[in-house]
């Protein structure tokens, strides 16, 4: 069983959290991160690392138990929990165990691969690139998005998983291919804000789900001034069916 769990959600910025599902949202009050675990060989891949993410994994696993990390483009809302994650490896890091491998634009790898010392295995992507994790084939695809942002295809037998990083509407999520299981595509704004350009509405993201064909879409990223149900529900309706809307903890299987 391939599972997605929400470790952060927040777009730009952490929100200030708290219970009001139609604003903060419930339990929202950290930037963009999530746990992908394929549980036949434990293996686990942290995707993005934003603020209040590494307390968020800790609480899911041991961070040693890491099996790669994946960081999308530079903004300190999706890599400054890197930060925390590179210093506890350096003080529990062993020199018999291997380095975490880290997988990042090349932008990212130059102002963050110092982190860590021999505990991380830096490595630059770039559009086109694939690797392998245990049995998990990722492929990275760059998106309409400054800095260089790169979404995430990420294959388990028999799951296919894509995760839109952050974009605009310029960019399509069929180049993460028409077989997508679940869609995570960021939904940051209204369909109000949608002349800024810079990211998606829900309403862009329903579209772009269902012109890629996703089986299933879950919205994240979303600007934590905005109330949450009302991006959900014009997703949904652009969608055609059922949309999730992240919230930390909130887990998904494929």
């Amino acid at each position: 069983m391939l599972t997605l769990t929400v470790l952060g959600c927040d777009g730009s910025h952490a929100g200030p959290g708290g219970l009001d599902p139609q604003r903060a949202g419930v339990g929202a009050g950290a930037g963009s991160g999530y746990l992908v675990r394929w549980w036949p060989t434990r293996t686990a891949v942290w995707v993005d690392a934003g603020p209040g993410t590494f307390a968020a994994l800790q609480r899911a696993m041991a961070p040693d138990g890491l099996s790669a990390i994946v960081l999308s483009h530079r903004h300190r809302d999706h890599t400054s929990d890197l930060a925390g994650f590179a210093e506890q490896a350096r003080w529990s890091h062993r020199p018999e165990d291997p380095p975490v491998p880290v997988l990042a634009p090349a932008e990212v790898v130059a102002e963050l691969g110092h982190l860590g010392g021999g505990a991380l295995a830096w490595t630059a992507v770039a559009d086109g690139a694939e690797t392998i994790v245990g049995p998990l084939r990722l492929g990275f695809v760059r998106t309409d998005h400054e800095p260089e942002t790169l979404a995430l295809r990420l294959e388990a037998p028999g799951r296919r998983l894509g995760y839109s990083a952050d974009t605009g509407p310029g960019w399509s999520a069929s180049a993460l291919g028409r077989d997508l299981d679940l869609l995570l595509c960021e939904a940051t704004y209204s369909a109000a804000e949608e002349r800024i350009g810079v990211h998606l509405s829900g309403r862009q993201a329903g579209r772009m789900a269902r012109a890629a064909g996703a089986r299933r879409l879950v919205i994240t990223h979303r600007w934590a001034a905005l109330p949450a149900e009302a991006i959900r529900q014009e997703a949904e309706e652009a969608f055609g069916g059922p949309v999730g809307q992240a919230v930390p903890g909130r887990g998904y299987s494929l």
